[in-house]
């Protein structure tokens, strides 16, 4: 351990920020892991049984999404199944909405993860110069001793190269769980958007159309045909009273 505290401290004071972004990296990924392990390990179950259910009983298979709302998947098909009586087009409308608030957090980390590797080389780079310009200034070429004033010049310089090293790998390790993630996140994209197509055909078929085909209204008609009263233009009137004429 000593030995690798020793490595890096030559390096000089540039390491700091570079062992910093490491650490950024290495926490971001993890975090990242956990969630998408989590994730991809309950979402098909989830998804089938939500889907499953709906067939029968839009209750129950809300009542699914809702015991799965600590995953995106969950939230997303919840959305849609907590409306009452929506039209398709509020309940595609509710799939959509759904899912791009799922996908930003599903970019969480990517931000740091880009400036991670756009800034980490260049701060090995600026490790390199600052170590050489201190190599060179305490470089005696006038003096004495050329050969071992040589063999140190060259110390000091793969000392200052140490720099550009550290910042190429964190910019690797960087860049690698960024592409990781972002192949996830396109991978999720297009199962949240079967999953969504596949419950909003459910809908259609089973409960929206189906009221047509047995000759009545939908549920969303009817309810509005029952109640009370109608609006007109901003005025309230029972539903079999004509409007007064001026």
């Amino acid at each position: 351990m000593a030995t690798v505290f020793d490595f890096l401290a030559k390096g000089g004071p540039v390491m700091v920020p570079i062992i910093g972004a490491s650490v950024f990296t290495v926490a971001c990924a993890l975090e990242r892991a956990t969630f998408w392990t989590n994730l991809l390990k309950r979402e098909g179950q989830i998804v089938n049984e939500v889907l499953d259910t709906a067939r029968r009983d839009l209750v129950g298979a809300a009542a699914i999404a809702a015991r799965a709302r600590d995953l995106p998947i969950g939230r997303f098909l919840l959305a849609p199944l907590n409306l009452k009586n929506p039209s398709p087009d509020t309940f595609r409308l509710a799939l959509e909405n759904a899912g791009d608030k799922e996908f930003v957090k599903m970019r969480k980390g990517d931000k740091l993860l880009e400036t991670v590797v756009a800034v980490s080389p260049l701060l090995g780079l600026l490790g390199t110069v600052t170590g050489l310009i201190n190599t060179f200034e305490n470089l005696n070429i006038g003096g004495g001793g050329g050969a071992v004033g040589a063999t140190e010049a060259a110390g000091g310089i793969g000392e200052a190269l140490i720099t550009t090293a550290a910042g190429m790998v964190v910019a690797i390790l960087a860049l690698l769980v960024l592409r990781i993630m972002v192949t996830l996140q396109s991978q999720q994209m297009d199962y949240f958007s079967e999953a969504g197509n596949e419950l909003e055909l459910i809908y259609r078929e089973y409960w929206y159309e189906a009221d047509w085909g047995q000759g009545r209204e939908p549920a969303t008609r009817r309810q509005t045909a029952d109640r009370p009263l109608e609006t007109t233009s901003g005025l309230a009137r029972e539903p079999d009273r004509p409007l007064p004429t001026r």
